[in-house]
C-alpha cells in the first residue's frame, strides 16, 4: 500500500488558486476527483495525520500513488471540469448519483413511422420521448390502460405489429378500441402520429386544453343527436379526469421544478427528488449512497446537483430535442457555498435562467417537507432491510468473529454507554442484541454512584462490575444484592406467571418466584463499550478482577469507527461496507439512544420538581399530579391557591404551602376552612 509521504507535493508547490485535483493509484487509474477554492489548503488537508481523516478518505489516500491538479479561472469552470473528469474517469471513491436504471419510464418512439408507447428501462436514445420516472412499472401500465381509450396508440412490439399486418387482423386491443390498429390500415401513419402527439401533449401538462377540446366535441355530438358518440366522449373525459387525479396538483399551474431532500448519518445519505411539471408531480426517484468524507447538507446539495443534472444533460444529448434536462427551479434544503456559480452552470445546461433556492413558506415549503419525510422514510427502510436480512446478520456475526479472533460467533452482544451533562445526572445504559436483533426486554439502565468522579472510564467500570456481580450471584444460586440508588431497572416488566415447580427454586439462574431466568443470568459472548482504549481496558480489568474469562470485550470509538481490543496498541479497522461494522454501529447507537433518553428524563424530572421538594404535605404523587395538570412549573406559579385547592386531593392548606414555596407566603386559611382537608 503506497505511503502518502512518497507522493506528497513539495511545500509551496501547490497553488492557492481555485482548481480541480485528482488522485491516481499505482496503475495510473484515477480514483478520486475534487475541486477547491484553494488547492493548497484542500490538498494539504489530505496529508495531515492519517488518524484524523475520515475512514473512507484515509483509505483513498493510502490507495493513491499520485495527485495532480488543474488551475481554473472561475468557480463555474471548476464545476464543469470536475463533472467532466468524474464522467470520464468514473473514480471509485467519488459518490455517483447515477440515473437509476431500475426506475421505469414511459417511452414514446417518435423516431418510428408508427410510434409505440411502452415501459422502458435503460439509457436515453435519440428520437424517443420519455415520461417519468415512475415508482413502479404497474403505475405506467395503469396510466396507459386509462389513456388508451382516449389515445388509442400502438403499444405492441415490432414483431407483433408485423405479424398482425401479415394476417390482416388486429390484436385484442384493436377489437376493444384501445388501439387504432395501424397494423391493418385502420388509420394511416399521419393520423396515428397525431394520436401519439396528443398523448404526449397530455402527459406534458396540456391537460386542460385536451379536456376542453373533448367537451366541445361532446356538446357538438349531442346537438347533432349523435348520442352514442357523445356518450363515448363523455367516458373519454372521465378517463382523462381519473388519470389527472393520479397526478395531484401540488403547486401552481405552470410550475416547473425539482424538489430535493436528504436524510443522512455519519456513513450514508438518502436523497429523494420529486419532479414537478405543470404543477403536478410527474415522477419521483431516490438513492442511498455512502459518504466519501464528512459532508454536511449543503455539500450534499452541491455534489448532487452537479452530478445529477450533468448526467441528465448528457442523456438529453442522445434523446429527443423535446427532452429538457434541467427544470426552471430547483428547491433544496440548504444552499451550497457556491450557489451563484452552480445556478449559472445549470442555466448554461438548460439554455435559460435556472433558480436554485430554499423554499421558505407556502405550498413549496409544504412540498419540500413532504419530500424530506419521504427521504427519511426511505433511509429508515434501507437500514431496516439491512438489519432484518438474516443472511446479512449471519455475515455480520461471522465478520465480527473473524475480525476479533473469537472462538464462536457473538450470538449475544451487550453494549454499555454513559450519558451526562458536565458531570450531572450521570447515568448509563446496557442494551442487548441476540442474533443481530435488539432484545429490548433485557435492556437495563443504571444510576452511577458518585456522579462523575473518575469520568466515563470509572462509570464504565462501575456498570460492568455491577452487571457481572449480579451475573455471578444469580448463576451461583445466591440472592443478589439489590442495593444501589434504585438502579438496574428493566425497560419492561413481564407479568407474574403461575407458581413454579418445586425443583425450579433450586436451579441456578432461575428466579424462584416466577420460574423465569433472572435478569442477569445470561452472559454475553461479546461486551461492547462506547469508547476507545481507556474504556476497554477498564471493562477488561473488571472482568479479570471478577474471574470472568469467557466474555470478549471491545470498544467502538465514534470518531473513526475503529474497534479497540484489550492490551492491543492498534485498533481493528473494518471496511465501511462491512456488515460486521454496521451491526456494531447499530448496537452502539442503540445504547447511546437508550442512555440519553434516560438521562433526559431524569434531568427533566429534577429540574421541574426541585422547587416543590420539601413542601409540607406534598409527596411524589401530588407533585406529579400538579405538574400533569398545569404542564409546567411556570404555569403552576401563575395559578392561585384557590385553583390548586380545587384539584382532587388538595385543600387550602396544601395549596397555600405550594404557593408559598413558589411565590412567597400567603395568608393562612381560616381554622374552619382547614377542617377535614388533606385526608
Amino acid at each position: 500500500m503506497p505511503d502518502p509521504s512518497t507522493y506528497r507535493p513539495a511545500p509551496g508547490s501547490i497553488p492557492e488558486a481555485p482548481g480541480v485535483y485528482r488522485f491516481s493509484d499505482p496503475n495510473g487509474r484515477v480514483i478520486y476527483v475534487g475541486k477547491a477554492k484553494s488547492l493548497r489548503s484542500r490538498l494539504n488537508s489530505y496529508f495531515a495525520d492519517l488518524s484524523s481523516l475520515h475512514p473512507r478518505t484515509r483509505q483513498m489516500v493510502l490507495t493513491a500513488a499520485k495527485v495532480e491538479w488543474t488551475v481554473v479561472g472561475t468557480e463555474v469552470e471548476a464545476l464543469q471540469l470536475e463533472y467532466n473528469w468524474i464522467k470520464e474517469f468514473d473514480p471509485r471513491f467519488n459518490v455517483r448519483y447515477r440515473d437509476d436504471k431500475t426506475y421505469p419510464v414511459l417511452a414514446v418512439t417518435m423516431n418510428e413511422e408508427y410510434p409505440r408507447l411502452h415501459v422502458y428501462r435503460g439509457p436515453r436514445r435519440k428520437g424517443v420521448r420519455y415520461f417519468g420516472p415512475y415508482a413502479h412499472a404497474w403505475a405506467i401500465r395503469e396510466t396507459l390502460d386509462l389513456l388508451l381509450r382516449v389515445f388509442p396508440a400502438r403499444t405492441c412490439s415490432a414483431g407483433v405489429f408485423r405479424r398482425h399486418g401479415q394476417i390482416g387482423r388486429p390484436c385484442l386491443l384493436g377489437y376493444i378500441d384501445k388501439c387504432s390498429a395501424p397494423c391493418v390500415g385502420t388509420v394511416d401513419a399521419a393520423q396515428h402520429r397525431g394520436i401519439v402527439e396528443d398523448f404526449c401533449d397530455f402527459l406534458s401538462g396540456r391537460t386542460d386544453r385536451m379536456v376542453r377540446h373533448l367537451e366541445r366535441r361532446m356538446e357538438e355530438a349531442s346537438e347533432a343527436l349523435e348520442f352514442e358518440k357523445a356518450a363515448r366522449l363523455r367516458d373519454d373525459i372521465g378517463a382523462l379526469r381519473r388519470a389527472m387525479e393520479r397526478q395531484a396538483v401540488v403547486l401552481g399551474d405552470g410550475t416547473d421544478a425539482d424538489v430535493v431532500a436528504f436524510a443522512d448519518d455519519e456513513l450514508e445519505a438518502a436523497v429523494q427528488v420529486f419532479h414537478v411539471r405543470g404543477g403536478r408531480v410527474r415522477g419521483q426517484r431516490g438513492w442511498v449512497i455512502d459518504k466519501v468524507e464528512p459532508t454536511d447538507t449543503a455539500q450534499l446539495v452541491e455534489r448532487f446537483v452537479t452530478q445529477f443534472y450533468g448526467e441528465q444533460a448528457a442523456l438529453a444529448e442522445s434523446a429527443d430535442d423535446a427532452y429538457q434536462p434541467v427544470p426552471r427551479e430547483i428547491l433544496v434544503p440548504e444552499l451550497p457555498a457556491e450557489a451563484d456559480a452552480l445556478a449559472e452552470w445549470l442555466s448554461g445546461l438548460r439554455g435559460s435562467r435556472v433558480h436554485l433556492r430554499v423554499p421558505q413558506r407556502g405550498d413549496k415549503r409544504a412540498l419540500a417537507e413532504t419530500v424530506a419525510r419521504n427521504a427519511a422514510e426511505a433511509f429508515t427502510q434501507h437500514k431496516l432491510r439491512r438489519a432484518g436480512d438474516l443472511t446479512a446478520r449471519s455475515a455480520a456475526l461471522q465478520e465480527i468473529q473473524d475480525a476479533l479472533g473469537l472462538d464462536s460467533a457473538p450470538l449475544r452482544i451487550e453494549c454499555v454507554d454513559v450519558s451526562h451533562v458536565q458531570g450531572t445526572d450521570v447515568v448509563a445504559s446496557l442494551v442487548v442484541f441476540e442474533d443481530g436483533l435488539a432484545r429490548k426486554s433485557d435492556y437495563r439502565r443504571f444510576e452511577i454512584r458518585g456522579g462523575a468522579e473518575g469520568g466515563d472510564v470509572a462509570a464504565i467500570a462501575e456498570v460492568v462490575r455491577r452487571r457481572f456481580r449480579r451475573y455471578l450471584a444469580e448463576t451461583s444460586g445466591d440472592e443478589p444484592d439489590a442495593g444501589g440508588n434504585g438502579s438496574d431497572d428493566p425497560v419492561e416488566r413481564s407479568g407474574i406467571s403461575s407458581p413454579p415447580a418445586a425443583d425450579t427454586a433450586a436451579r441456578p439462574g432461575i428466579d424462584p418466584t416466577t420460574g423465569r431466568p433472572r435478569r442477569f443470568a445470561y452472559p454475553p459472548n461479546l461486551l461492547v463499550v462506547d469508547g476507545g482504549q481507556p474504556q476497554v481496558e477498564a471493562a477488561a480489568d473488571v472482568l479479570a478482577e471478577l474471574g470472568i474469562t469467557d466474555v470478549a470485550v471491545c470498544g467502538l470509538a465514534k470518531r473513526l469507527e475503529e474497534i479497540w481490543l484489550p492490551a492491543e496498541p492498534d485498533p481493528v479497522i473494518l471496511s465501511r461496507t462491512s456488515e460486521g461494522l454496521y451491526l456494531l454501529q447499530r448496537v452502539r447507537d442503540e445504547a447511546h439512544r437508550f442512555a440519553i433518553t434516560y438521562h433526559r428524563n431524569r434531568r427533566s424530572a429534577r429540574m421541574t420538581a426541585s422547587e416543590l421538594d420539601g413542601v409540607p404535605g406534598l409527596g411524589p404523587s401530588r407533585r406529579q399530579a400538579l405538574l400533569k395538570h398545569f404542564g409546567s412549573v411556570r404555569r403552576l406559579k401563575a395559578a392561585g391557591a384557590e385553583e390548586i385547592a380545587a384539584l382532587p386531593g388538595f385543600g387550602p392548606r396544601t395549596a397555600a404551602a405550594v404557593v408559598a414555596a413558589l411565590n412567597g407566603p400567603v395568608a393562612e386559611p381560616a381554622a374552619g376552612q382547614a377542617r377535614g382537608e388533606d385526608r
